[in-house]
């Protein structure tokens, strides 16, 4: 029973911090000034060919964060399609997308994804030795020979960055993880929420 408490207890654990997305780290260049409501922000995400749905999702769920909060945000997906900028050279994306009246592009890359395995004994360690000899022997030997249980588990890393695209300039930098997800639109869902609440938190967008 004392064994299962545990590994019940670590998986309640384990369920708590599942779906963590976190912003690790952000940068906001010094002129960079807030955008304007009525200005178009582009959202445009870059993930493997094989994860297209994924693509969508960041991008949608982004976009409709930043529309929450009054700005004009599209997805280059919904926009454009899956293969528009793939032949394009610099020049002739940049028009394509003052085409189209574009004020700033929020590029989206999954920098890395990664799966990582980790083991839990089948008996947690606690300070026993001050009790004697046989409760600190047999504690440890349980220990060693009582069986535990794998888990693995899925990290990925973003890292967007917001370009004021008449002047090519870096506005806005931000670096996040999130660690294994339930699902990809789940995922989606709190980066596009923690993103947004750093840009507001940096003053790039209006706090109302």
């Amino acid at each position: 029973m004392k064994k299962l408490g545990l590994i019940l207890s670590g998986l309640v654990i384990m369920a708590l911090a599942a779906c963590s997305t976190k912003v690790t780290s952000s940068w906001r260049a010094n002129n960079a000034q807030q955008l304007q409501k009525d200005q178009k922000i582009m959202v445009m995400a870059l993930v493997p060919q094989k994860d297209r749905a994924l693509r969508s999702q960041m991008e949608n769920f982004t976009a409709t964060e930043l529309k929450r909060k009054g700005y004009n945000a599209v997805s280059s997906l919904q926009e454009f399609g899956p293969d528009e900028f793939i032949k394009m050279g610099e020049k002739q994306a940049i028009r394509k997308l003052q085409g189209s009246d574009v004020n700033q592009v929020l590029t989206i890359v999954m920098v890395d994804k990664g799966r990582e395995r980790s083991y839990t004994p089948g008996y947690a360690y606690a300070p026993y030795g001050y009790w004697g000899f046989w409760p600190y022997y047999s504690r440890w030997y349980n220990t060693y020979y009582s069986p535990g249980y794998v888990t693995y588990s899925t990290r990925y890393q973003w890292e967007g960055n917001l370009y004021d695209l008449k002047s090519g300039q870096l506005l806005y930098s931000v670096q996040s993880q999130s660690f294994d997800p339930p699902s990809t639109a789940r995922m989606a869902v709190l980066y596009a929420q923690q993103v947004v609440k750093d840009m507001t938190k940096r003053n790039l967008l209006a706090r109302n």
